[in-house]
């Protein structure tokens, strides 16, 4: 490889794909806790919900709106003072968090919820007839039923955060955006930035065959 691209330095190429894949992963699992209690409270509150409330219903909807609609670059820059009291500074991986999450919670929450909205209602009544109490029936029936949507739709969120961490990069985010921009685009080192897409588009590739082959195990439905 060393022959092949001859201007990339692999040290730094393996530490930004370590940092690109230590945002995703930390971003995920924020991500995938933050969105499906978002998902479920949209879901409950809504119209016949089992926690119906307009007022909630309206303000999470709104809030989750907002936030999906910023664009994310817009959205780090907004989250700069943020970031920097929890965090301590605007630069680095660990700086990149607050906008991945963030960013990224609240589009997966629309998954959950549109995934929650399929379950047959029959079901949900059928639980809610025997006796089961809310907490039950989203342990029991909710997530359990929603659990092929949920893990596509953690996978699309999976693949867009990814996405994000190169765009954050771009603004000193670190891993392989930042590498991609700084060593490649700012001194011209088209190696360089060939190398770190072929890597990203091998993580993403790798999400997806991943979140595919749990989907199909966990879907039942045919």
């Amino acid at each position: 490889m060393t022959n092949l691209f001859p201007n990339v330095d692999w040290d730094m190429m393996f530490t930004a794909t370590k940092e690109t894949l230590y945002m995703t992963i930390i971003s995920l699992i924020a991500t995938f806790v933050l969105g499906l209690i978002l998902g479920l409270l949209l879901f409950l509150t809504g119209k016949d919900g089992l926690l119906e409330n307009k007022f909630s219903n309206t303000f999470l909807a709104a809030f989750i709106n907002i936030f999906r609609s910023i664009p994310f670059m817009i959205l780090i820059i907004l989250l700069i003072p943020f970031t920097t009291i929890i965090v301590g500074s605007m630069l680095g991986s660990n700086a990149a968090l607050p906008a991945l999450i963030i960013g990224a919670a609240p589009f997966y929450a629309r998954m959950v919820e549109i995934g929650l909205r399929e379950i047959d209602k029959g079901v949900i009544e059928a639980a809610r007839a025997m006796g089961a109490n809310t907490f039950t029936i989203i342990l029991k029936v909710l997530i359990p039923e929603a659990l092929p949507a949920i893990l596509s739709g953690i996978t699309v969120t999976t693949i867009a955060i990814v996405g994000y961490t190169a765009m954050a990069g771009t603004i000193g985010g670190g891993g392989l955006g930042n590498l991609a921009f700084m060593e490649g685009y700012e001194r011209g080192n088209n190696e360089v930035t060939f190398v770190a897409t072929v890597i990203i588009l091998v993580i993403v590739f790798a999400i997806q065959i991943v979140g595919d082959i749990f989907t199909r195990k966990i879907d039942k439905r045919g």
